[in-house]
């Protein structure tokens, strides 16, 4: 039942760990969308 649970929390912890690369991801082209705007408004 431990090794159970300890599998569980793994395998969430990896799809968390996705997740915010995911997110990480997103940011940094949104990032670089206002900075291309920027350098076009020039």
């Amino acid at each position: 039942m431990t090794r159970i649970a300890a599998l569980l929390t793994f395998a969430g912890l990896l799809c968390a760990c996705n997740t915010v690369q995911g997110f990480g991801q997103d940011v940094e082209r949104a990032g670089q969308s206002v900075s291309n705007a920027a350098a076009r408004a020039k």
